[in-house]
């Protein structure tokens, strides 16, 4: 199963590179996200200072969740490092890979152990924050297609069945 899974490097296993981590990682069934990706025009019509107020209150809902523990105790600066992701993502500069190299969000998340339900409370939050698009200039006609990305999105960060 998992163990045969070898990166060729010396005959490490994904585990050997993922400090702290005790448990197999589980690869989500497809791969990456292939689908749509949210429009490079939402930036211009959002600005930045929206989409920082977005992702704070974003990590608002998500400090009042039962995944809290997987986030810095400083969940404001946390927010602006997710806003200067999606700066780049939604048409921005990139200034998230100026400042802190390629996103690589998956490795970047390996350290967590993130299920389904995890997935489901991040996205909860998500959603419950762009019921209201208009309090962060959230162009309504993206909308859909930014819920998908952030579905597909989630489901390559989940690591653990």
């Amino acid at each position: 199963m998992w163990k045969s899974r070898l990166l060729g490097f010396n005959q490490m296993t994904i585990m050997d590179f993922v400090p702290g981590r005790n448990k197999p990682v589980y690869t989500p069934p497809g791969g990456p996200p292939q689908g749509l990706s949210p429009s490079r025009e939402i930036y211009a019509m959002m600005g930045e200072a929206n989409i920082f107020k977005l992702c704070e209150a974003f990590y608002r809902e998500l400090e009042q969740s039962n995944i809290r523990a997987l986030f810095p105790q400083d969940i404001v600066e946390a927010s602006k490092k997710q806003a200067l992701f999606l700066v780049g993502v939604l048409g921005g500069p990139p200034v998230y890979m100026e400042t802190f190299g390629r996103p690589r969000m998956r490795a970047r998340h390996l350290p967590f152990e993130i299920d389904e339900a995890a997935r489901q409370t991040w996205l909860g939050c998500f959603r419950k924050v762009l019921e209201h698009p208009a309090r962060y200039a959230f162009p309504e006609e993206h909308l859909p297609v930014f819920l998908h990305w952030l579905d597909d999105f989630s489901a390559w960060m989940v690591n653990t069945p």
